[in-house]
């Protein structure tokens, strides 16, 4: 199996905790408001801005939109406003790299800002459910598709789904979830997520809670 998503260094929690701490501070917010307005605990943003804790995904989509930002300016890039015909080309191993517990991920496509979809290559290395404090939930859906390896899906709502490489699944992200490896080897999944910062049908935007 490809081993690429673990050759290249990834950037610091210390250097994205100073990007969410700029932005932050950018729209002059106290640690106490800008919890509130991302629904994350004060500690834990604390964690973050000091590179204490690299944060899951769903934490990450919290602070982005509750500081009205893009996904990419959190791991270095300065990506493009809307236009049309715009497109983002990702060489391979050039994305984007962010790690926490049970995924090494790598974020796609971070030129483009405002992206009606977020998409990621992701190893997932958790071969347990004991990789994970509490189940993964954010708005929007989600597709999972297994590039190689086998993976079992985990779900609040339908029973254990095992996937094969060539398999794929769509669900809603609000349904706790988390995703394991039940091959020998690490698998590596195409993982994408609608944009949590543009409205979703049939919800009516994103929560800001």
């Amino acid at each position: 199996m490809d081993t690429s998503l673990t050759k290249s260094p990834e950037p610091s929690t210390s250097d994205l905790g100073r990007r969410v701490r700029a932005a932050r501070l950018a729209h002059d917010l106290t640690l106490e408001t800008a919890s509130r307005l991302c629904g994350v605990s004060r500690s834990t943003l604390s964690k973050v801005e000091n590179g204490l804790m690299s944060p899951t995904f769903d934490v990450l989509q919290k602070i982005v939109v509750g500081l009205k930002i893009d996904l990419g300016e959190l791991f270095g890039s300065t990506p493009k406003v809307n236009a049309s015909g715009r497109r983002a080309l990702t060489r391979k191993d050039e994305g984007q790299r962010h790690a926490y517990r049970g995924y090494q991920m790598e974020l796609l496509a971070t030129d483009l800002a405002h992206k009606a979809m977020l998409p990621f290559r992701i190893r997932i290395t958790a071969h347990t459910l004991d990789a994970f404090d509490d189940w993964g939930r954010h708005e929007g859906e989600e597709f999972l598709y297994v590039i190689s390896g086998s993976v079992c899906l985990y779900s609040e709502l339908y029973a254990p789904t095992h996937l094969n490489a060539g398999d794929s699944i769509y669900f809603d992200s609000r349904t706790g979830h988390a995703a394991v490896s039940t091959s020998e080897q690490d698998a590596e999944v195409l993982w994408m997520a609608t944009n949590a910062d543009l409205p979703q049908a049939g919800n009516g935007g994103a929560s800001k809670k």
